[in-house]
């Protein structure tokens, strides 16, 4: 039986998963509020702290000459302050931070902080801001084959552009933190982060702190996306900073509309392409220039833009292709990580591009997409060869299994015998490689204690956030010692038992801490048979460790797992191992922009069907139907659900999520009243069917990773919308600009064409 305080399934149901916001409070705890620049650029003449401080029960108005360290959090750039100085770069940026008794008292003297501010000219669009030469970093490319003559051998090509908004991360928790000063002068902080090393060494640095002297600890998160990975450093710092200052427990928890209007969200891209086909009705040319909105300071945008390339050209063979990409300072909060981390903005441009070009050669897009698929030994733009290739099977597979010619036979009838309501069917593949692009990133850590009453102590670099990663790690231990799952406990993730810990994201987090965790208790396995061995008079190589019990293959002898535990404390053998795990063969040369950055790929196709009103332009998203490469499932349960809640998302991202920015960069979708996530009445019908028989050798017990590439799938509803828009109003030469919420269908059905592609600051 499980343990029950294990089962975090069990804990959510009853409400007994302790977040950040329910942790008991010491005593003296007081609470943070910061104070938000109004406005998206400008300058501060002055700030006035004494109308807060006259408040009963403000102790303190906290700003950047306050700061003992360093007033610096950026992650891959230190262009990032934790409070702003002399300007500010974004609506919503930290100005100051109000200390009070209560969060209510902390929240009227933000309010009541005096700000003399200079506005300054705001840019808010990614081609303004190459046009004025605001870059992050100068452009990336990647190339292959001979684009200027490939052209000339194309039957057809086209160009065109299209504008892919942002994604609000809406997690359950907001970002939280609370910090607890400690007696030798360090920091103890409780926040809700997907990267505790990162929070670790930012609090060090504003704090003046040695990183040993500052401990973060994170139990679980209530969802992160991304968007804790970089962004609640920021948070957990400033509660830190508060606590130094003020010599009491400081906790920080932002209401909903605080979250969404001071952190960043999924980048917005604009992006202009040309494709070209062969005669043979493939892909033969592609090239495409990408202009990332990364928002006011670096954060993740250079990493994002890196795997926006590296996804250019999803899971098809193209001889010849340019991908060139931008990443555009402006004046908005810094956009950051988010599911599928710059992937799908690549991908979704592509699976764009082929749709208009089948439609222009009066081709189906399926036909295009199916000769054009990766083949084994194939490579990628960036010279990788496609390995265990699964591209064409899973395509196949979900041809078959769902019988794509009798569907679509179906969507025609259906189409033919309705005048204002139409179907759109969509089919495409996905190719999303599993590691950081960062390659020293690619390293996990693990420290396991074997108890002797039998029990297991489990501590990794893995944080849990609705994912299932901790089930994932008890199976692999129970697995390689050869125990019940009941035995082993996962420990919360603290930078004192693991350090140096890379985030958990990039769908690797199982993988690099699953074999840390696995190499660790290997470790342990062998001290412990080699032990037994001795104790039973066999063979060492004849033993095995099964049910939680040692024994010969070949002799009734056996010795059970607490006596053998017993044994090993009397005789003074070790029964605690750390683990360390690099994942192997990743290297990249960013010179040549050439190299093998992933340990595999995950492929997939999926089917969609949308049915829409022509005379609302409302729609709904009918049926998804999915063949995904999991490899050898560690949980097909959690991996079901993690492929469904992906598609999901990356149906909401597309259809009715749209984030929006007033003239001045101030967010106007700021709530959920005015910002609209699909429900699960908008959730259409998803039918997951793993491929079989293809476990992955470089994988986690031959898994593969699955949080992040069926995102991708959601592309597929956008498509099968837009089909069904042509299928209405073949005449209308509809713009490209996503989210398709039902106001922009109606308009490009409907509208004046200046209207239908009618923009908003933050493409």
């Amino acid at each position: 039986m499980t343990d029950p305080g294990q089962d975090s399934r069990r804990l959510h149901v009853l409400g007994q998963s302790l977040f950040v916001n329910d942790l008991p409070l010491p005593p003296n705890t007081l609470h943070a509020a910061p104070v938000p620049a109004p406005i998206a650029h400008g300058q501060v003449r002055g700030l006035d702290p004494h109308p807060a401080l006259a408040l009963p029960g403000v102790r303190a108005v906290i700003t950047a000459a306050d700061i003992p360290g360093e007033n610096q959090i950026g992650i891959q750039v230190d262009d990032e302050p934790l409070l702003a100085e002399d300007q500010f770069c974004y609506a919503g940026e930290t100005l100051a931070l109000v200390v009070a008794d209560d969060p209510d008292t902390a929240r009227a003297g933000v309010a009541a902080v005096g700000l003399d501010l200079e506005p300054l000219p705001a840019i808010l669009d990614p081609l303004a801001a190459k046009a004025a030469g605001a870059l992050l970093l100068p452009p990336r490319r990647f190339v292959s084959g001979d684009l200027d003559r490939a052209w000339g051998e194309c039957v057809a090509s086209l160009s065109g552009r299209i504008l892919i908004g942002a994604q609000e991360h809406l997690y359950l928790e907001t970002q939280a933190a609370l910090a607890i000063p400690r007696e030798d002068g360090g920091m103890l902080v409780y926040t809700a982060t997907q990267s505790p090393s990162a929070a670790q060494a930012a609090v060090a640095r504003v704090l003046g702190l040695r990183m040993h002297q500052v401990e973060i600890e994170v139990r679980r998160l209530g969802g992160g996306f991304g968007g804790k990975e970089s962004q609640a450093t920021r948070f957990a710092v400033l509660a830190a900073l508060a606590a130094k200052r003020l010599g009491r427990p400081v906790k920080l928890v932002l209401r909903r509309d605080e979250d969404m209007t001071q952190t960043g969200k999924r980048h917005p891209y604009c992006a202009d392409f040309r494709i070209g086909l062969s005669r043979e009705g493939r892909i033969h040319a592609y090239a495409v220039e990408l202009y990332q909105n990364a928002g006011a300071y670096s954060d993740l945008s250079p990493a994002v833009l890196a795997r926006t390339l590296l996804h250019a050209s999803n899971a098809y063979a193209i001889p010849h292709l340019k991908a060139t990409a931008w990443s555009c300072r402006t004046h908005l909060p810094p956009f950051t990580a988010m599911r599928g981390f710059g992937a799908p903005q690549g991908v979704l441009v592509l699976e764009c591009a082929i749709d208009r070009l089948a439609r222009q050669c009066a081709i189906p897009a399926a036909t295009i997409r199916a000769r054009s698929l990766l083949a084994e030994g194939d490579r990628f733009a960036f010279g990788m060869p496609a390995v265990r290739c699964r591209a064409r099977a899973c395509w196949e597979r979900a041809h078959a299994d769902y019988d794509l010619t009798g569907w679509r036979q179906a969507v025609t009838a259906f189409n033919a015998a309705h005048r204002l309501e139409k179907k759109g069917l969509a089919c495409m593949p996905i190719a999303f490689g599993i590691s950081f692009t960062h390659i020293p990133l690619n390293q996990g850590e693990a420290l396991i204690h074997l108890y002797r009453d039998g029990s297991v102590g489990v501590s990794a670099g893995a944080v849990e956030m609705g994912q299932g990663v901790d089930r994932k790690l008890r199976r692999v231990a129970a697995q390689t010692l050869g125990l019940p799952e009941s035995l082993i406990r996962i420990e919360s993730t603290n930078t004192t038992r693991t350090a140096n810990l890379s985030a958990s994201a990039a769908s690797v987090t199982a993988d690099l801490h699953g074999h840390a965790v696995r190499i660790a208790c290997e470790t342990l396995r062998a001290r412990l048979l080699e032990l037994a061995a001795r104790l039973l008079g066999e063979p060492v190589q004849t033993l095995r460790l099964d049910s939680g019990v040692a024994r010969a293959d070949s002799a009734s002898a056996a010795i059970h797992w607490v006596a053998l535990l017993e044994a090993a404390y009397a005789q003074r053998i070790g029964l605690s191992a750390q683990a360390h795990y690099a994942a192997p063969g990743l290297f990249f040369d960013p010179e040549r922009e050439q190299g093998s950055p992933f340990v595999y790929h995950v492929y997939g196709a999926a089917i969609c069907e949308a049915t829409l009103d022509g005379l609302r332009g409302t729609y709904r998203i009918d049926r998804m139907a999915v063949v995904h490469d999991v490899g050898r499932s560690l949980d097909a349960e959690i991996d079901r659900g993690q492929v469904e809640g992906a598609i999901v998302q990356g149906i909401g991202w597309l259809t009715s999520e749209e984030v929006r920015f007033d003239p001045e960069g101030r967010l106007l979708t700021s709530r959920l009243s005015t910002y609209k996530p699909p429900d699960i009445h908008a959730a259409p019908e998803i039918l997951v069917h793993f491929l079989e028989d293809v476990p992955e050798p470089a994988g986690l017990l031959e898994a593969k990773a699955v949080g992040e590439p069926p995102f991708l799938y959601g592309i597929a509803a956008w498509l099968a919308l837009i089909e069904a828009m042509h299928a209405l109003r073949p005449d209308r030469d509809i713009q490209w600009v996503t989210p398709l919420t039902p106001e922009r269908v109606l308009m490009a059905l409907h509208g004046e064409d200046e209207d239908a592609n009618r923009g908003d600051p933050a493409y």
